[in-house]
């Protein structure tokens, strides 16, 4: 692959991420366009791209380790019966361009082919929203729609076999620190009380950061998060949780995940406070 020089997304006329549509990566790293680093306002850090301990991570985006038995999370796949095997099956989100594009979002085609063929055509809109003097807003959304010319069906690790390993829609990379990043949601606090739950948002905290991130539509709120902190920190919205997700030729799904980016340590209150102020603009 080729790579480009990356898209810089602003907020109240500050950089706040650069998104990367070509990256120059291996093939087991199923290739995707991804945004990294994305910071605070005040200029923090709070994704990471290619970590020693899972190098195929890449800062935010979508990954999902199973389209039809084609990888586009990167890595292993894991195998029921088998465990994580290393499979020639890795497949690319290719970057198709840009519908729009403006300095605090843009709107972008994407086709994830494998195999030879597109399986599935991705729109997708990013946009960068200002919420106070400290903390700001990444509204992601995505629209797969099934091109194959056939039925298929998204899978997980869980659903092949491992139980917990549920990964696979929106996914965010957080950097690792000396200390694992503080765990809590609306109603729950740490990793196990999170992990695996349906909750309206989900937050970690770091040394100087908190992320906060919230299912804005129904249907999105209905996917389990994924939420990793002790063994690296990382939060995902599950496409499939307990059984795989159908998707018939020609139909589409949507799902919108925005995510709180602040300065600075949040409680459950002020999450909250800045959840609602994000879904609602």
């Amino acid at each position: 692959m080729t790579a480009e020089t990356p898209t810089v997304l602003r907020c109240a006329g500050r950089p706040v991420a650069r998104y990367t549509t070509r990256p120059d990566l291996a093939l087991d790293h199923s290739p995707r366009p991804y945004l990294h680093p994305v910071t605070t306002l005040g200029g923090r850090a709070v994704t990471e791209t290619v970590p020693e301990d899972h190098p195929h991570h890449l800062g935010a985006g979508v990954a999902v380790p199973d389209v039809a038995g084609h990888n586009f999370w990167g890595g292993r796949t894991f195998v029921r019966d088998r465990g994580s095997v290393a499979l020639d099956n890795h497949g690319v989100q290719r970057h198709d361009g840009f519908k729009l594009r403006d300095p605090d979002g843009f709107v972008e085609e994407l086709s994830w082919t494998a195999g030879g063929g597109r399986l599935l055509r991705e729109h997708r809109t990013v946009a960068a929203v200002p919420l106070t003097g400290s903390a700001w807003a990444l509204d992601l959304t995505f629209s797969l729609t099934n091109t194959s010319g056939r039925d298929l069906s998204i899978g997980s690790p869980a659903t092949n076999g491992r139980l917990g390993a549920a990964y696979g829609g929106f996914f965010w990379r957080a950097p690792k620190e000396a200390a694992a990043p503080v765990v809590f949601g609306s109603d729950a606090d740490g990793e196990e009380a999170v992990h695996g739950v349906r909750s309206d948002w989900v937050a970690l905290a770091g040394e100087g950061w908190t992320l906060v991130f919230a299912g804005a539509t129904a249907r999105t709120r209905e996917d389990p998060w994924f939420v990793r902190a002790a063994e690296y920190p990382g939060v995902g919205s599950s496409l499939a949780h307990g059984e795989r997700l159908a998707v018939a030729d020609g139909e589409t799904f949507v799902r919108r995940v925005v995510t709180v980016v602040a300065d600075g340590r949040l409680d459950r209150d002020g999450a909250a406070a800045l959840v609602r102020k994000a879904v609602a603009s």
